[in-house]
């Protein structure tokens, strides 16, 4: 079959690879007929490369049709529809039973000290082959994989990451009736999130530096904001009432603009051999925390900050004077797909399409032309925001 592997920083390939098959009776094959492109597997792309290996299959955003089960598979057949959740989970340990699927105590992956597997995300989080081939083994089948109803993939798609993801940045936020919610990052996760947020009637302020991104959340009705036309702490208390937003989300995560010396040191981490690498990524602090400081700037006090990028560094400094003066809570972690999906389904499923995930990507295109499409979204290039793979 066909596969998107990862062959080295900045460089991914479409290759001929096994196809997979059943390996245990909680398994089940799926036919892919919609995979995305992920902001996460960007990390991938260029910052996590020394915990990758040449031939590691990519994605973890998957829609497909069954083929066949493993025996202890029951809850689906040959021939239905699922999403994958890019989390692997068994749904009955300690962990799924309290909705924490992302901490899955059948998965977790002990050897590295990390919770539960995902799809096609590194050897931190197993080596498991991901999504954006013709054909996945989705593991935990018995109780993973979400089935759902007739309609287009590109409404049901997004219940694998980019849904779950924002809707549980947006819970954490906690967000009062009628309070302000401040997103900064308005690629997929953050603009999803807009939408959530005003579908439940929030006021809401979106940051980014790309045009295109912000036309697009303005056009659901978010105020908008550019990081480098005024103080945006400043602007959002004078905004609201010299207070702050009642919570904001992190959307952004390592690989924020506006810190040289993280950006450096991003740098310095790809020219290292893997080993020296991982060590350097796992004990040092690489992020760039120019979203999290803001975040901390322009959050009022007593209010929340949900974190729904993804960070990595293990010292990275952080203003814990600040934090603790103005009683800020923080919240955050991988979204557990599972504690979600129903309420998200019915959500998506709706007549209307409420949160407009049919027209949500940008670019839809062959499997083929995967490394033309991470590297245009890395770039920011024609307004990529969500794109769909076809394998």
């Amino acid at each position: 079959m066909k596969a998107v592997t990862w062959q080295g920083k900045r460089d991914v390939r479409v290759d001929e690879v096994p196809d997979p098959r059943i390996e245990e009776p909680t398994d089940a094959i799926i036919r892919v007929t919609t995979t995305a492109l992920c902001g996460s597997d960007l990390h991938l792309y260029e910052p996590l490369s020394p915990f990758m290996q040449a031939g590691d299959i990519l994605g973890h955003e998957s829609i497909g049709v069954v083929e066949e089960v493993g025996g202890e598979v029951s809850h689906i057949v040959p021939g239905d529809r699922v999403v994958v959740p890019f989390q692997i989970c068994c749904g009955t340990c300690f962990m799924c039973t309290r909705g924490l699927h992302t901490q899955c105590e059948t998965t977790q992956v002990r050897e590295q000290g990390m919770g539960a597997a995902i799809y096609g995300y590194t050897k931190l989080y197993g080596q498991v082959p991901g999504g954006q081939a013709q054909y996945m083994r989705v593991q935990q089948a018995q109780y993973a994989p979400i089935k759902v109803p007739d309609g287009p993939d590109e409404r049901f798609v997004y219940l694998s990451d980019v849904l779950p993801t924002a809707w549980q940045a947006v819970e954490y936020a906690d967000t009062p009736e009628g309070g302000t919610l401040l997103v900064l990052g308005l690629g997929p996760i953050g603009d999803m999130a807009c939408r959530i947020a005003l579908h439940r009637g929030y006021r809401v302020i979106g940051v980014d530096p790309v045009p295109e991104r912000r036309t697009r959340v303005a056009q659901r009705g978010a105020e908008i904001l550019h990081p480098d036309l005024s103080d945006v702490g400043d602007t959002v208390r004078e905004m609201t009432g010299g207070r702050g937003a009642d919570a904001v989300i992190d959307a952004v995560g390592m690989e924020a603009h506006g810190s040289v010396v993280a950006h450096a040191a991003h740098k310095i981490v790809g020219m290292l051999p893997s080993a020296i690498a991982e060590k350097v990524m796992e004990r040092a602090g690489i992020d760039r925390l120019a979203a999290f400081y803001l975040a901390i700037d322009a959050v009022r006090r007593g209010g929340t900050i949900s974190l729904a990028g993804v960070y990595g560094g293990m010292t990275d400094p952080l203003p814990m004077l600040t934090l603790f003066d103005k009683q800020v809570q923080v919240r955050m972690g991988q979204a557990n797909v599972r504690r979600w999906s129903d309420d998200i389904l019915a959500l998506v499923a709706a007549d209307g399409d409420p949160l407009g995930v049919e027209s949500f990507h940008t670019h839809r295109l062959p499997l083929d032309e995967a490394p033309q499409a991470y590297e245009m979204f890395q770039q920011k290039k024609d307004g990529a925001v969500k794109v769909l793979f076809t394998p």
